[in-house]
């Protein structure tokens, strides 16, 4: 089972910092999706930065969003606070 994702804010350059229940927090890239089908919608920064917590994951208002376990695997984590 992986952490749920507590918290998260859009920062520069398509990074997210995120913040999950069991303490640690760190950042993940969005850039390396970009180019790729409905991904395409989150290259506008006004949209990016419409990020949400929605149930266990993140998404967009436009519909795009991440599989939870890949976003906890794939964030470049810090120690637990």
């Amino acid at each position: 089972m992986y952490p749920a994702i507590v918290n998260v804010t859009p920062e520069d350059n398509y990074i997210l910092y995120l913040e999950f229940d069991n303490g640690e927090h760190g950042r993940i890239d969005i850039k390396p999706f970009l180019n790729y089908g409905v991904f395409k919608k989150i290259m506008d920064q006004n949209m990016f930065q419409q990020v949400r917590i929605k149930f266990d994951t993140i998404e967009w208002d436009c519909g795009v969003d991440l599989d939870p376990e890949y976003v906890y695997e794939k964030c470049i984590k810090s120690e637990p606070a």
